[in-house]
């Protein structure tokens, strides 16, 4: 019995919990909803396949600056402009064409060339609410004003979450933003490399090309099984949680709508275009648009497949921090599109 125990033990430190969890879902689906599963496997290479260029090339450049021992060099042009790399980071967030899960091989990335954290959320939590091509479906579906109006949500959201993770970085729960076996290894990617001889041409050395190889292969077997557990979740989300269950949770004017709007889009999320039309169809129903840009921001950003890849990505405090800035942002922007419209 104990050796069985012990062997039993050992299998279970070895399954991988994104893999399993995968292979427990499809298999499910597969013996309840056998269409669905196929459906659901479909919808996951073709999400993959859209977001590959950016996991490709995030991983690569982070594999580069390692083997090349440029890190430091990155990590410097960051020293002594945070609170305008907040600024920019946002801006650029708001026009970035990176969806939720989809920003998560970057962020790795940057807290591995040592990025400043605060820079890192500004971005982080801007970037999936926000791109061109959302603006003009975006326009067209809820109009200009609503458009705009989420524009500046997403840049408010990344201002908030960058100035409010600087002024949280003296608590000292971030000096270890990622997990272990992310980026470089669980280092603190907020923090300044120290000097290395710098290779460009890495590839003439031995040891500096095994060390390219092995980071980007790990960064990208880690990132890869938790981005296709987030995208099987929001293909079994898109199938079974009725819109009519949403439409009966956000309707009603006043602030209490706005905040029922920023929680239940966490669960109730799909993605930011089929979330378009629901909150038009709420809206037209009676619900206030404060109600509807609130949904919109929060699910964009905490919405449970983004929230699993954060997860596997950051470490709790981290992870809380993304959670709270997000809802709280969410909340602020509700309250203020309702007050201007």
């Amino acid at each position: 019995m104990t050796s069985l125990t012990a062997s039993l033990t050992l299998a279970s430190r070895k399954l991988d919990p994104a893999l399993s969890a995968v292979a427990i879902t499809l298999i499910a689906l597969t013996l309840a909803d056998a269409p669905q599963a196929q459906a659901t496997a479909w919808f996951v290479v073709e999400s993959l396949w859209g977001v590959l260029p950016f996991l490709l090339l995030s991983i690569a450049v982070a594999a580069y600056a390692k083997a090349a021992g440029a890190e430091h060099l990155i990590a410097k042009a960051f020293q002594g402009r945070t609170a305008i790399m907040i600024v920019f980071a946002s801006l650029m967030g708001a026009l970035s064409p990176f969806c939720s899960c989809g920003v998560i091989p970057l962020i790795a990335a940057m807290l591995s060339m040592g990025v400043p954290l605060p820079a890192v959320m500004a971005f982080w939590l801007a970037s999936p609410l926000m791109d061109p091509s959302m603006f003009v479906i975006t326009a067209g579906t809820l109009g200009t004003t609503f458009a705009i109006g989420k524009t500046l949500a997403a840049t408010g959201i990344g201002l908030l979450g960058g100035f409010g993770m600087l002024a949280l970085m003296g608590t000292g729960l971030f000096a270890d933003p990622l997990r272990p076996g992310v980026g470089n290894g669980g280092c603190a990617g907020s923090r300044i490399r120290s000097p290395k001889q710098v290779m460009w041409r890495f590839w003439a050395e031995e040891g500096r090309r095994s060390t390219f190889t092995s980071s980007a292969a790990g960064n990208l077997l880690f990132l890869g099984k938790w981005l296709v557990l987030a995208f099987v979740l929001e293909s079994v989300m898109l199938r079974y949680i009725p819109a009519d269950l949403i439409v009966l949770a956000l309707g009603g004017t006043g602030l209490m709508p706005i905040l029922t709007a920023a929680l239940v889009g966490i669960p109730a999320y799909l993605n930011g275009y089929a979330a378009l039309p629901l909150v038009n169809g709420l809206i037209e129903q009676g619900m206030a648009p404060g109600a509807g840009m609130a949904f919109l921001v929060g699910g964009g950003v905490t919405s449970i497949p983004a929230a699993i890849a954060v997860y596997a990505l950051a470490r709790l405090p981290l992870f809380l921090a993304y959670i709270g800035f997000a809802v709280l942002g969410a909340v602020l922007s509700g309250i203020l599109y309702g007050l201007v419209v």
